[in-house]
Order: C-alpha cells, then structure tokens, then sequence
C-alpha cells in the first residue's frame, strides 16, 4: 500500500526544524529512523498533512558522557549505534544489553532512541528502560525547552507529554549504580517481534545484605510502562529469599490488568509477568552474588 499525500520537509537544523513544528503543530509528523511511522502510513492509520524529515541533523545524533558520570545521547541516535558504544556498555550495561532485544538488526540500522521513546508503544523496551532508569527527556520548542521525568512522559497508548510543537532531542542516564543487580525478560512470539509481556528490574543491597531498594517496570501489558510499587516495597527489607521473590511475583501478577489481544489473552499475560518478574529477580540477584555483593 502507500500513504496518502503529504507536504515534505527536509529541514538542516534545529532552529529550522522548531520553526516548522511551530507552524504546522499537529497536522505534522517528525520522520526520524521511520521504522513505525512509515508503515503506520502505508496502512493509512495515521494521514499527516506534513512530514518533517530530521535525517539531516547531525547535532541530534551522539553520545556522550556527563560531566558528573552517566551520559546523554541525541534523539536520533540509531539503536544500532548505543548497542555498539563502548560508552553504553560502560555506563549501563542494562541498556546494552537490551538494545539487542530490539527489533531485527535492519531495524535497529535505521530505529532511533528518539523515535522509539516519542512513538511510546507499550510492548517496546525502551520506554520501559527509561522509566526504571529514571532517564530525563529534553524537549525543545521554539522559544525554549523543558525537561520531563520519563515517568511523566508516557500517558497511555502511544500517547506522550509531547506538545504538536516540541521535539524530544536529548535522552539523559544518570550516573549507573555498580553496585546493583539487573536483569531483563521477554517473552514473544518470534525473535525480534513485541514483547506480549516484558520485565526490567533492579536491585539494590545494603551493607547487611538485605535488600535496600528495588525497581521493578513492566511492558506490553499495560497502556504504558508500568512500575509495581508495591512488589518493590515487598522485598525492601528482606534477605531476597525464594519466598520473597515468589511474594513479589504474585504481587505483579495480581497488580496487572492487561488487555487482550490476539496475540495474548489478559490471563496468559498476568501470568507471564508474574513467571518473567521471578526470573528476572533472580538473575539480578545472581549477578549480586558473581560481582560479590551479595
């Protein structure tokens, strides 16, 4: 199939690129690595008057470091290009080891850590990453620019904080916790397909090997990435024993109310959650113990 008509727009920088989203607002679509838009296009669920192609901005493609450790990447940062940085690896070895989750390497060629986050599907892994990384998202507009919580920035299917004249540029990690456990689980129906149901989590101990924080985030079973709260207050306090790992597992389970689709039934997917936080917890409490932590 093919998109109905539009007006295109090539711009070469920012200032050019916020002065077309000033003018055209909400009848425009940023077309960054295309891998959701142009298809959404073709299939005609989505007819925007105006494309604004960002491909040729190069000050939006980098990674860098922080000054006080962590790093930031631009917007159209390819994902192939975070999964290959020395930097990411260094700085965040769940990050890396996640981008590989992603799609099929050709879409991670051309996916951008930008387009990802702003097309805000539930199933996908980034947005869940940001917001258990506590990550902050730089939106620029015209006249200025604010920053946002990734956990403000995601509002529901596909949905963002985003206004029709701002563009999402820069995603920022804070400085990563060497001494904590991670881990993420997925589940699809192929390699490279959405996660029917995904999980991401950390792990935190105190100078008594019990646990002192944990951070359990949720995706493809809800609108938007979703944190439980209360499995992670669950294990606070506790020496993360089978028993407390399997509490914290009911807990997510029975804290789901995910839709069904024709992938998954609700049932199937609050089940996998619950098997997929228990996995998960344990091989970031394994990685507690190998780095001798634990």
């Amino acid at each position: 199939m093919k998109p109905p008509s539009f007006e295109f727009h090539s711009p070469q920088n920012l200032p050019e690129t916020l002065e077309l989203l000033k003018r055209y607002g909400s009848d425009a679509k940023i077309l960054a690595g295309g891998q959701s838009l142009m298809p959404l296009m073709n299939l005609r669920l989505v007819r925007p008057k105006v494309i604004i192609d960002i491909n040729r901005i190069a000050e939006l493609a980098y990674i860098n470091a922080a000054a006080g450790g962590g790093f930031a990447t631009g917007a159209l940062t390819r994902h192939r290009a975070l999964e290959r940085s020395g930097l990411v690896h260094e700085q965040n070895p769940l990050l890396a080891a996640a981008l590989p989750l992603i799609g099929h390497i050709q879409i991670r060629n051309r996916g951008t850590i930008g387009g990802s986050l702003a097309h805000a599907d539930p199933a996908a892994e980034l947005p869940a990453l940001a917001v258990l990384l506590e990550a902050e998202f730089v939106l620029c507009r015209f006249n200025g620019q604010r920053v946002i919580q990734a956990k403000d920035f995601f509002q529901s299917y596909w949905a963002t904080a985003l206004e029709p004249t701002e563009l999402l540029t820069e995603i920022r990690f804070s400085v990563w916790n060497r001494q904590c456990g991670w881990a993420i689980q997925e589940i699809s129906r192929r390699q490279g397909d959405f996660a029917m149901a995904g999980v991401a989590t950390l792990l935190m101990l105190n100078g008594h090997n019990t646990c002192e924080n944990a951070r359990i985030v949720l995706f493809g079973v809800g609108a938007t990435p979703v944190r439980i709260e209360k499995a992670e207050a669950a294990l606070q306090g506790t020496r993360l024993h089978s028993r407390d790992l399997t509490e914290a597992a009911r807990v997510v389970s029975e804290g789901l109310d995910p839709d069904s689709d024709v992938h998954a039934s609700s049932a199937y997917r609050k089940e996998v959650a619950g098997v997929l936080t228990r996995r998960a917890l344990e091989a970031a409490q394994q990685r507690l113990v190998e780095a001798n932590v634990a």
